[in-house]
């Protein structure tokens, strides 16, 4: 029997300037000029990059060590916890880029000592994820909280949703999407459907004539089941995607609200739960959000493999869509009661997710 591998590894430092200074590249609203003379921007940039190479040094060795092991070679700390030299120095390397980097961005962020990252939350697990990829373990994505609040976060990769475009799918597949991941005949989940199963095609008064009709899972439930504009454009709105039955165990419905952070660029946006996902994977978002984001927004090549952090409101929303105006004010009064953007950065420095040797697919 193949033997597991698990490796963890340190790497999940958040650029805690996502709402300060000049790094402020979002749709979040920034700081107001008293905030802002408060807190003078700095150039964390070098530290980014040093740290970006860091971690591509760990998933390096991480990748040659799963190499091994699905090879068949035998570790040789036999069992004994002890990591390999390489991946041991890299790690190490890796811890001191990240806290270089977390110092220059509290400095920037205007953080005082009591709000360090490392000292200053109180998070607690929710759950463990387990993420799979055709039926194996891939990792284990943590879902946190802090006591007493209803709100949790997370860090994965994201996948591009094109749901709810009137042009995400076609019956030739020229659509945003490949027709695949709108299901199949006799099984189409992401298409607006009759009573009979059969999908809807948009007529000549549509926006896309010819195109299937996609469907989300968020509604305007005035419109017709057939109306192209009944569902969440991802193409236009920034949205989430939840596996359902983990949405309904920890409270989160369509229409409730999130913040999404990139930690690797330190961009970030407002969005609201608009879509629901397979049940054995977690971190998706719209195509508007993964603009925002400045990931590749294409549905069918784009993406990002990591370092993107969720924060999700459960109860917030009212079960409908809303305009971009909507979910950004309403977002904005959320984060601030819940803590701000000095909270998350607390708060997301922690135990990173567990990845599995032989499962290196983005999620």
């Amino acid at each position: 029997m193949q033997r597991v591998v698990g490796i963890f590894v340190t790497g999940m430092f958040l650029c805690s300037s996502v709402f300060a200074g000049a790094q402020q590249t979002s749709s979040v609203p920034a700081q107001t000029e008293s905030q802002a003379a408060r807190s003078p921007a700095q150039d964390c940039s070098a530290h980014v990059g040093a740290a970006r190479q860091a971690m591509q040094a760990v998933e390096r060795d991480r990748r040659a060590l799963a190499a091994q092991t699905d090879s068949g070679h035998e570790s040789q700390t036999n069992g004994a916890g002890t990591l390999p030299a390489d991946l041991h120095q890299d790690l190490t390397i890796l811890e001191q880029k990240e806290s270089e980097l977390n110092q220059c961005m509290l400095g920037s962020n205007g953080l005082t000592a009591s709000q360090d990252p490392s000292t200053g939350c109180s998070n607690e697990q929710v759950l463990n994820f387990a993420m799979t990829h055709d039926g194996e373990p891939e990792r284990e994505i943590p879902i946190w909280h802090l006591p007493g609040s209803t709100a949790f976060f997370y860090e994965a990769g994201m996948t591009i949703d094109a749901d709810g475009a009137p042009n995400a799918y076609h019956p030739d597949n020229i659509g945003l999407d490949d027709l695949s991941n709108a299901g199949s005949p006799g099984n189409w989940y992401g298409l607006a459907k009759d009573r009979d199963g059969e999908p809807f095609v948009q007529g000549p008064d549509d926006p896309f004539p010819g195109y299937y009709v996609s469907a989300t899972a968020l509604t305007d439930r005035t419109k017709p089941v057939n109306d192209p504009t009944r569902y969440v454009d991802a193409s236009k709105i920034p949205f989430i995607v939840l596996p359902g039955a983990m949405a309904r165990q920890i409270g989160a419905r369509p229409g409730d609200f999130a913040v999404v952070f990139n930690r690797r660029n330190a961009k970030s946006s407002y969005a609201i739960f608009g879509d629901v996902g397979p049940s054995d994977r977690i971190g998706e978002g719209s195509m508007a959000l993964a603009e925002n984001l400045g990931i590749r927004s294409d549905a069918r090549n784009g993406g990002a493999r990591g370092g993107i952090v969720f924060l999700v409101f459960p109860g917030s929303g009212d079960g409908r869509p809303r305009p971009i105006e909507e979910i950004n004010a309403e977002t904005e009064k959320l984060l601030q009661a819940w803590g701000g953007a000095s909270q998350l950065a607390a708060c997301t420095v922690r135990a990173p997710a567990r990845s599995f040797a032989g499962n290196q697919n983005a999620n």
